[in-house]
């Protein structure tokens, strides 16, 4: 992994991150994250979805106190819009509502609520590297899998050869699914690839 930088630029914190899952779903999955202050929301629900392994597929909502940060639609009638989350960071979060843990909601029809605790601050910590990713428990339930519920229902099939959904549910999930198995390094390599995109571009100088 990336180390830390010495020089202070900026302040960082680790986060920590878990899908809520109701019905005791098992088994635990959970993300440990070092990320700036700064960071854009747009671009820290990239970074979940680059660590848990999701696809970004669905809409996303941050929820702290009364606030809501998402995408907002044009053309939306459903009752009040949230705040751009493209314009707002985790900084705003933590100035306007004083929160120790945001909620994030990832696909609305599934309704995988993750619990995000900001754990430990860094004033003395360079951003650039980040976000990196620091420790990872347990798979992500598969896309489209129906919830807490349906990743329940899943699990019992593909784990039971005589279950009569077995052989659908083998097809149509990941191949030799595993809930206990995480590619620690495939989500490193994915939360890094995000912060060389981010990194911010020196400006040619211009020759008289």
């Amino acid at each position: 992994m990336k180390p830390l930088s010495d020089t202070c630029r900026d302040k960082a914190l680790t986060v920590s991150s878990s899908p809520f899952f109701y019905n005791d779903v098992k088994p635990d999955v959970m993300r440990r994250l070092v990320v700036p202050v700064t960071l854009r929301l747009d671009r820290l629900h990239l970074t979940l979805q680059a660590a848990f392994g999701w696809t970004n597929s669905h809409l996303f909502e941050f929820h702290a106190g009364e606030e809501r940060w998402g995408i907002p639609d044009p053309d939306g009638d459903f009752g009040p819009q949230p705040i751009d989350a493209r314009k707002a960071r985790l900084s705003d979060i933590v100035r306007e509502t004083g929160a120790k843990t945001i909620h994030y909601l990832y696909d609305f029809g599934d309704s995988w609520d993750h619990v995000i605790k900001l754990e430990k601050w860094f004033d003395n910590a360079t951003t650039e590297g980040l976000p990196l990713l620091l420790d990872a428990a347990g798979r992500c339930p598969p896309e489209d899998v129906g919830g807490a519920p349906g990743y329940a229902e899943y699990l019992d099939a593909i784990g039971d050869p005589a279950h009569p959904e077995h052989e659908h549910m083998r097809l149509w999930g990941p191949e030799r699914f595993d809930p206990n198995v995480v590619d620690g390094k495939a989500l490193e390599a994915a939360v890094n690839a995000l912060s060389d995109t981010w990194k911010p571009r020196r400006r040619a100088m211009r020759t008289k």
